[in-house]
């Protein structure tokens, strides 16, 4: 399940369109466009990233990925104007965005997206359907607490470091969760069906990392 990002009511993520709101992803193309983004996993439009802020950052989402290869994190920073709805926008562009320092095989489902308008001061956090067995609402809910504070007295780089390293807590607890009982977290997880071809659209136009991480195993 997952949140309609119009109406908030849950809904399956295998629905082409909410059952409550009828919100889909065309409506998103409608606000947002419906070409392919071209970007990086961390963009910083809104610039509120100095050089060894943006080290810093960078530092921290690498790490997440290292240990959980499987996965990627990406962070966007920009103004959404007054019409813009931060929950439908980071469902937009997860959907939507080619990152170009990610190889072309880590697709969009197992992406952890967060989204931070300094000017409207709200930030949000969407992840892919991939993740379904492993994070949900509340998670998103903590991470984001522990960068509040933070960001609210403009020091982005600080509540985002905090925010990663809560969220690899929590992605290691799960992963030792899943260790344990691996069939309740195989009932969790929705088999890519819908999802596939647009997916499959997204990607065509992927530009591959000119170097390929360096992975190793989710640790125990």
């Amino acid at each position: 399940m997952m949140k309609c990002p119009r109406c908030v009511q849950s809904i399956h993520r295998a629905a082409e369109l909410c059952p409550h709101c009828g919100f889909s992803i065309a409506d998103a193309d409608f606000t947002y466009g419906g070409g392919e983004v071209s970007l990086r996993s961390l963009a910083d439009g809104a610039g509120i990233f100095g050089h060894g802020q943006r080290e810093r950052v960078e530092a921290a989402m690498e790490r997440v990925s290292w240990r959980f290869p499987q996965l990627f994190v990406a962070v966007y920073t920009g103004s959404l104007g007054e019409v813009a709805n931060i929950r439908q926008f980071g469902f937009w562009l997860l959907n939507r965005a080619a990152f170009e320092d990610l190889p072309a095989d880590k697709p969009n489902e197992a992406g952890i997206l967060i989204t931070i308008d300094p000017e409207s001061k709200a930030a949000g956090m969407v992840f892919g359907y991939a993740l379904d067995g492993f994070l949900d609402e509340s998670d998103t809910f903590e991470c984001l607490s522990r960068a509040h504070g933070h960001w609210l007295e403009g020091r982005y780089a600080e509540g985002l470091v905090k925010l990663l390293a809560h969220l690899e807590g929590i992605l290691i607890k799960r992963s030792r969760q899943a260790r344990r009982d691996p069939g309740h977290f195989r009932r969790k997880l929705m088999p890519p069906v819908l999802s596939r071809n647009g997916l499959k659209r997204m990607r065509d136009g992927h530009v591959p990392a000119k170097e390929e991480r360096t992975t190793s195993s989710i640790e125990s």
